[in-house]
């Protein structure tokens, strides 16, 4: 069970601060169902309402420091997705951002990155899909390890950088 006022990552919300642990006065709602109500970080105009009982699946920790710092250093070993056919990379694109895993955000980072690069290379420009989801996933990723890291946003990339070459 998360607590009151933890950072928690939430499916595509990314990173969120449980506000309230509280059951909900709407109609159409199980009256004692609690429900845990989560403040996302980066879209501060959204509520999230996420039920106790079924949270274990769709909510997770932030990572901590230590992990957040692991997770850098793995990079280089992390593997790309190795799909040729577009149709099939966009859905393993997609199960990748359902898994709320770091290392999957990481995955899909890693192989549009290189597609782009070779698309360059070949006088191509970047897919929208791969543009959509590459920018998907850095918020996600950027999201938390800022968080975990204690950073901006805006500094991880190059902090990630710095990280990686000291390697």
């Amino acid at each position: 069970m998360f607590q009151k006022g933890e950072r928690v990552v939430c499916g595509s919300k990314g990173v969120c601060v449980v506000e309230e642990i509280t059951t909900l006065d709407i109609a159409g709602v199980d009256k004692k169902r609690e429900y845990y109500i989560l403040k996302p970080l980066y879209l501060s105009s959204s509520t999230v309402y996420i039920p106790v009982d079924t949270a274990e699946g769709s909510m997770r920790k932030v990572l901590a420091h230590e992990e957040a710092e692991s997770l850098i250093r793995q990079i280089p070993e992390i593997p790309l997705i190795t799909i040729a056919n577009d149709k099939l990379l966009e859905q393993e694109y997609k199960n990748c951002l359902k898994a709320c895993n770091c290392q999957e955000l990481i995955r899909i980072i890693k192989t549009i990155y290189l597609r782009k690069r070779a698309r360059e290379e070949a006088g191509r420009k970047e897919t929208a899909v791969d543009a959509r989801y590459f920018r998907i996933a850095e918020d996600q990723l950027y999201g938390e390890l800022a968080v975990a890291l204690d950073m901006s946003r805006e500094n991880v990339e190059s902090y990630i950088n710095t990280s990686l070459q000291s390697v």
